[in-house]
């Protein structure tokens, strides 16, 4: 099942915030259609281990989509494009404000010709305020939603991973998805506004401002859940991670060290004494798990039905039993690129998960193609290609 089947998205993007929005959409069965500079295309394409002029990164942001080289800072090539909004159902792009407007393809222009088009503007900062033309690139985002303030203890750390780029295209996913919903409804596009610092702080906020989210006197507070179970306890022969939250567990994490002794001691008897106490707790506890390897605590934890699991390597994390039960990861072939491994898209419709088998693109390479979809023959498209407008 592809639920979003016959949705056209028309994409203008660097990096990954819309890129990656637009790839789970074309999963999801959409057409998309990324329009590239002429020059060189999305930087992204250049970032990091590559084959065939195409990078890991990008591949793993634009799978199934289609790579129109078109020159929007001409006037022809600007026309281009609203000649591709007029048929499309969502525009995304994730350029500075003003930008498209200057480009003459801002949300007024091109949904005056196409009343059902969803216009989604991912920014950095917002439309708003001293930010709103900075530039945001995920570690500063990071740093100002929290990110780095709730990683660190005695200093601010990074989470080591494009996590406010990924978190903002899902959050434009959901939107467009929601907008797409309306119109069925009402027949009405519009116009989404998305930055990457309000999608950041809303995904952090939950958990990591647990104690800056209830304002009076009288709040109780409690160390925050990073605090408590995201810590790596070393065995004799490596490291596990675990959690026991409730009473049940917390018992079953004793008797698998060998710790029978603290069920009964005062300091940790209840749930309030045990978080009052929680760093004597983690010292009697640190040497107790020096005295097991790894795998035999895992089994004894488990035995208890105590959550656990080893810190996994990159290749230990894609042979896993589970990942392979779920049929999680494709091993494919690209013209350009060869042998690749791809990750399919998570949500399953139906019972069915879809298959990520298209491509991602080369530059351009489906620029002849998108013309003739609006009618442009091969003069033309030789004509256009001449004046500089396409590649």
């Amino acid at each position: 099942m592809k639920p979003l089947k016959d949705i056209t998205v028309l994409e203008f993007s660097t990096m990954v915030t819309a890129s990656f929005a637009s790839m789970i959409m074309a999963e999801q069965g959409a057409n998309v259609i990324k329009v590239e500079p002429i020059e060189m295309g999305d930087p992204m394409r250049y970032l990091g281990t590559s084959k065939g002029g195409i990078s890991a990164l990008f591949a793993s942001c634009n799978r199934g989509k289609q790579s129109a080289r078109i020159n929007i800072k001409d006037a022809a090539g600007q026309a281009l494009v609203r000649q591709l909004a007029q048929k499309a159902d969502v525009v995304i792009h994730n350029f500075r404000p003003g930008v498209m407007d200057r480009l003459n393809l801002g949300s007024d222009l091109l949904r005056k010709s196409n009343p059902g088009l969803i216009f989604v503007a991912i920014t950095g900062f917002g439309t708003r305020g001293a930010f709103k033309n900075a530039p945001a690139y995920d570690p500063i985002i990071q740093a100002h939603a929290g990110f780095a303030a709730t990683q660190g203890k005695s200093e601010p750390a990074f989470i080591r991973n494009l996590m406010c780029d990924k978190v903002t295209a899902l959050t434009a996913v959901q939107a467009v998805t929601a907008a797409l919903f309306q119109r069925e409804k009402t027949g009405d596009g519009q116009h989404i506004d998305l930055s990457m610092l309000d999608a950041s702080l809303y995904f952090m906020f939950p958990d990591g401002f647990m104690n800056h989210t209830l304002m009076d006197d009288d709040v109780i507070q409690q160390p925050l859940i990073a605090d408590l179970i995201y810590e790596l306890s070393h065995t004799r022969d490596g490291g596990i991670t675990f959690s026991a939250a409730t009473a049940q567990q917390r018992a079953g994490l004793a008797r698998a060290l060998g710790r029978e002794d603290l069920l009964d001691d005062p300091r940790f008897g209840t749930l309030e004494s045990w978080l009052e106490n929680m760093d004597a707790y983690k010292a009697e506890l640190k040497e107790s798990f020096l005295k097991f390897s790894t795998e035999d605590l895992l089994t004894r934890l488990r035995n208890e039905h105590v959550p656990a699991a080893r810190c996994h390597d990159y290749e230990d994390v894609l042979s896993q039993e589970q990942i392979t039960a779920n049929e999680t990861v494709e091993l494919v072939k690209h013209p350009l690129m060869g042998s690749m491994r791809v990750v399919r898209s998570p949500a399953m419709f139906g019972g069915e998960r879809s298959s990520s088998i298209a491509h991602p693109p080369s530059h351009g390479q489906d620029t002849d193609a998108v013309l003739s979809d609006l009618g442009l023959d091969d003069i033309e498209v030789a004509d256009l290609r001449e004046k500089g407008i396409v590649l």
